[in-house]
C-alpha cells in the first residue's frame, strides 16, 4: 500500500529519549506506508504554536509529550471531549479541512494496558489507587472510571500541585479521596487497591514498596507508566508477592496504537509495534 508523502512527530522537551519513532515507524513498515515519515523534535512551550502553524499540508498528526500537553488545548480549533476533560492533549490531528484537532490517547492506552494484564481476572477491579497529580494522573482518573472505578483514592504530596488532577476529576463528575502520600490511610488504600497507577518518576515510585502488604492476590494489579529501566522496583516487588503487573511500556504501546489509528486511518499492527518497543528498550 502506498500514499502520497504524509508526515508526523512527537514534540516535547527534553525529546531525545522518546520511543515514539520507533513504535510509529514500526507501524509504518507492517502498513506499507512507505511514504509516510515519523520524527522528533525538541519543542518547547514558546515555541509550539509556531511549529504547528508552519506544517503544512502534507503533516498528518504529531504525538505530544511533556510540556506541551496542556498549551495544546490553546492552540487546537477543537478538543476532543475526552481530552477536554482530562485537561491534557497528547495528540494533534491536522484534519483534510484544515483544522486542528487535540485528542487523547494516554487514557486508552492505560485502560488497554490495564485490561490485557487482568485477561484471567474474572472480576471487575471495585477498588484503586492513583499515585501523582499532575496530567497523567488526570488520564488515570478517567481511565478508571472506564474501567468502573469512580471513586479512586488519589494519593499526592500536597493538594497545592495537585491542581490539574483536581480539575480533571471534577470536570469528570468523579468523586475521589484526596490523601497524603505516606500517611497512614494512604497505605491501607495501597494495599486494599485491585488497581493501583503509579504516575510518578521511577525512583520516587520505589518508597511505595515498603506499603506492600506481603501478600497480594492475582486480582490486585498495578501499572508503573514508568518504562524506561523496566521494570521498577514497585512493579517488580508486587508481582513477587503474587499481584498481576501491567507493564508500563504496554500503556507506552496501545497509546501510540491508537494515535497510529487516528493519523492513517489503519488498524494498527499491535505485534509489530510491541516487538520493535522491546527491543528499543533491550527487553529481547
Amino acid at each position: 500500500m502506498t500514499r502520497g508523502n504524509r508526515r508526523a512527530a512527537v514534540l516535547g522537551s527534553p525529546i531525545e529519549h522518546s520511543l515514539s519513532p520507533a513504535l510509529h515507524r514500526a507501524a509504518y513498515a507492517e502498513l506499507g506506508l512507505e511514504s509516510w515519515e515519523y520524527d522528533r523534535y525538541e519543542v518547547t512551550e514558546e515555541g509550539f504554536e509556531s511549529f504547528v502553524s508552519a506544517c503544512g499540508r502534507e503533516w498528518a498528526g504529531l504525538s505530544l509529550t511533556m510540556p506541551l500537553k496542556q498549551v495544546a488545548l490553546q492552540v487546537v480549533d477543537v478538543v476532543e471531549p475526552l481530552a477536554e476533560v482530562v485537561g491534557a492533549v497528547n495528540t494533534l490531528l491536522f484534519s483534510p479541512g484544515g483544522l486542528k484537532v487535540g485528542a487523547n490517547t494516554d487514557v486508552y492506552g492505560i485502560v488497554e494496558a490495564v485490561t490485557q494484564a487482568r485477561a484471567d481476572v474474572a472480576a471487575a477491579p471495585r477498588t484503586g489507587v492513583i499515585i501523582g497529580g499532575g496530567a497523567t494522573a488526570a488520564s488515570a482518573v478517567a481511565a478508571l472510571g472506564q474501567l468502573g472505578i469512580t471513586a479512586p483514592a488519589i494519593l499526592v504530596r500536597s493538594l497545592g500541585r495537585a491542581g490539574t488532577v483536581i480539575r480533571a476529576a471534577t470536570s469528570m463528575g468523579v468523586t475521589p479521596r484526596y490523601l497524603t502520600l505516606g500517611s497512614a490511610d494512604a497505605v491501607e488504600a495501597i494495599q486494599r487497591a485491585e488497581v493501583l497507577i503509579s504516575t510518578i518518576p521511577g525512583g520516587a515510585s520505589d518508597q511505595l514498596c515498603e506499603a506492600l502488604p506481603q501478600e497480594l492476590t492475582a486480582s490486585q494489579t498495578v501499572l508503573d507508566v514508568i518504562y524506561q529501566g523496566w521494570p521498577t522496583a514497585l512493579p517488580r516487588t508486587w508481582g513477587e508477592r503474587g499481584g498481576t503487573v501491567a507493564p508500563g511500556y504496554d500503556m507506552l504501546l496501545y497509546q501510540a496504537a491508537e494515535q497510529v489509528r487516528l493519523m492513517t486511518g489503519e488498524p494498527a499492527p499491535v505485534e509489530a509495534m510491541r516487538t520493535a518497543l522491546l527491543s528499543a528498550l533491550n527487553l529481547v
